[in-house]
């Protein structure tokens, strides 16, 4: 796992070029501290550099940036190809390993050989992994810029603004882009419309104008003469999620619910056991969920020693889950570390969070994701995480009662839907929260949903949906109208909002999972992971997201998924196997922290300073108006606006982070 970054302009010399690379990598040193490393093609204008977090091949060998055995490709590279040792192997037999012999045995090693022998797209489709890649080809002068099927790792490009001849410049983050002499870190004003709808900032915009984030599955080739007329042309996809979702569609399984099982749980060991392949120690983060304890316990079945298994606790009862992660380590034997924090400790970390995210991102878990991340760093380099379960096999409440909730507020008369989503808006969910979380009270503890507010608020906005793509769309929606927030942005169209670019799914439980593979998984779930633990140089990796997995699960039929009202049954089926059904059975709780009743206490000051009106009017980017009634709207009780406060106050952060 490491940072990449780099530019193409015009040509130079490497004593010209040089400090730009080593600054360009000093900026990314939590993500690689082991070794920076950078080269240079002075007649052609490009630069690459390289922050290295040794996982495999901890010697010089595996140093990057790297040029193949022939010398003509160079590349730096972000990842992990966990099955590279069976491609070095068929490349062996095939008589296409290099003359000379490897000099390692390096992952980046074995993928510029691929390519050497295959070409570039063929190598990529034998590759199981995860990977963000710059690869130069000194003979053609082309570059290729490369993002992982599921958009694990993230990839950023654009051109460098004010530089008198055109130059492009590409990283891992805009970070060590921003470190180029002529880049201009200008806010992308619809890109921030589009931030305040969702909380983060969708692919492929950037929060500054003239930068754009490669897209999951899709690779961008560039030439000289693209360069030179300073065009880029359109990322092709690779690899394509709708084409996988409509093949898995077409041609669903057709064998009984245990060969189901059966099939799923091989995959799922096999992704498990390749990923904990590393010259590290590594262990797993355990929340004691369905996701993260079936990871944990194929990882312990695969191990000759106890596993290293990380959960952080809270003394705030309603997001703890340190209880139930503890239950399944004992159970599964583990060598299980847990760390309770205070709520001034977790305060601590808020104004780390625009620092390392680079971007403004407003998804509170960040925090508790970025706590456990540096509570295994401790002792590992490495840890598996349970992401992805939920997009894939319908464990979120919108996949198990979306569709009928759609299927029933259609049937009322659009007006009387619009009018009784206003009013409720308008305050009026107030008493309904009220009497649900009087409700809520009276349920045994393992049944409660401490987020039942939220989902009312939500379910208001969705009322008035027009289909049931708008109905989806407002329910990954928070600044419903996000221009009125945002001065002189426009929602700009992404996939939320592009028909043309939709899977055709009749299934509508499935189209939602499909559309949240596409959207909120990589843009908010695997940038929070990738943040989060490269802030403190530690390797995460995603098994659930193998992509023999996502495939795999777009064959198995929503009945297969979602059952007697709970998402992810085939999971749950193969966890069960080996953890006992009470240790994990609970409402989903989700990986939070309570900022909402913080901002009325302990953060107030540092909100109100950040949202003081005569700021707002003197930065410009955000109307104080809505901004300053949802502040006294949430101060009040009135209504519960932490998630619309949330995403204002890390853009604000992020602003005095990072000020134009």
């Amino acid at each position: 796992m490491c940072g990449i970054a780099g530019f193409w302009g015009p040509p130079s010399t490497a004593g010209a070029m040089r400090p730009v690379l080593e600054s360009m990598a000093e900026a990314m040193r939590h993500r690689g501290p082991d070794a920076q490393g950078h080269w240079t093609d002075e007649a052609a204008g490009l630069g690459l550099a390289h922050a290295r977090l040794s996982i495999i091949d901890l010697s010089p060998a595996g140093a990057q940036p790297m040029a193949s055995a022939d010398g003509r490709l160079v590349a730096a590279y972000n990842g992990e190809i966990y099955n590279y040792m069976d491609i070095r192997g068929e490349l062996e037999r095939a008589g296409l390993a290099p003359g000379a012999g490897w000099r390692g045995h390096s992952d980046t090693e074995l993928l510029l050989e691929a390519v050497a022998a295959w070409g570039l797209e063929a190598a990529l489709e034998r590759c199981v992994g995860m990977f963000a890649l710059a690869l130069w080809d000194r003979a053609e002068r082309r570059l290729t810029l490369v993002r992982d099927r599921l958009g694990i790792k993230p990839l950023y490009y654009g051109w460098a603004a004010s530089a008198s001849e055109p130059t492009l410049v590409f990283g891992s983050t805009p970070a060590p882009l921003r470190r180029h002499p002529d880049f201009q870190s200008n806010v992308d004003r619809d890109a921030l419309c589009a931030y305040l709808r969702t909380l983060y900032v969708p692919a492929p915009l950037c929060i500054y104008k003239g930068l754009r984030q490669l897209e999951p599955g899709r690779l961008l080739t560039v030439t000289a003469e693209d360069l030179a007329r300073r065009r880029l042309p359109e990322p092709e996809p690779w690899w394509s999620l709708r084409a996988v979702a409509e093949a898995g569609q077409a041609d669903l399984f057709a064998g009984s619910e245990a060969e189901a099982e059966t099939e799923l749980e091989a995959l799922l060991a096999d992704a498990v056991g390749l990923r904990m392949i590393a010259d590290v120690p590594l262990g797993a983060f355990l929340s004691g969920g369905v996701d993260s304890s079936t990871v944990a316990a194929l990882m312990q079945e695969q191990s000759e020693r106890p596993v290293k298994t990380f959960t952080i606790g809270s003394t705030e009862a309603d997001y703890d889950e340190s209880g139930q992660a503890a239950a399944v380590a004992r159970h599964l034997e583990t060598d299980h570390t847990f760390l309770r924090l205070t709520p001034a400790q977790t305060r601590e970390c808020i104004p780390l969070m625009p620092r390392f995210f680079d971007e403004p991102f407003a998804d509170a878990s960040q925090i508790p994701t970025y706590l456990v991340s540096r509570l295994a760093r401790d002792t590992v380099t490495v840890s598996l995480s349970g992401d992805g379960g939920d997009e894939l096999l319908g464990g979120y409440n919108r996949h198990v009662i979306g569709p009928g909730l759609w299927r029933k507020l259609r049937t009322a008369p659009g007006p009387v839907r619009s009018a009784l989503s206003l009013a409720l808006a308008a305050g009026l969910d107030r008493p309904a929260a009220a009497l649900l979380e009087f409700r809520q009270r009276n349920l045994p503890p393992d049944q409660r949903e401490h987020i039942l507010r939220d989902k009312l608020q939500k379910l208001c906005v969705a009322m008035s949906a027009r289909n049931r793509e708008d109905f989806y769309r407002r329910l990954c929606s928070w600044w419903t109208a996000p221009e009125t927030v945002a001065a002189g942005g426009r929602v700009p169209t992404t996939l939320l909002d592009d028909p043309s670019a939709w899977p055709d799914i009749r299934d509508f439980a499935q189209w939602m999972m499909t559309m949240d593979l596409g959207t909120y998984l990589p843009d908010d779930i695997l940038t929070k992971v990738d943040r989060s633990s490269m802030a403190v140089s530690l390797e995460a990796r995603v098994p659930l997201l193998d992509h023999r997995v996502v495939e795999f699960a777009h064959r198995l039929p929503t009945a297969m998924k979602i059952k007697d009202g709970k998402g992810k049954h085939l999971l749950r089926r193969v966890l069960h196997k080996r953890v006992p059904m009470e240790l994990v059975e609970r409402p989903k709780q989700g990986f939070g922290v309570p900022i909402d009743a913080w901002l009325r206490g302990p953060l107030r000051d540092w909100a109100e300073q950040l949202l003081d009106e005569g700021r707002l009017r003197r930065e410009g980017y955000l109307r104080p108006g809505p901004v300053r009634r949802a502040w006294r709207d949430h101060l009040s009780g009135r209504a519960n606006r932490q998630y619309h406060l949330w995403g204002v106050l890390m853009f604000q952060a992020w602003l005095e982070e990072h000020a134009p």
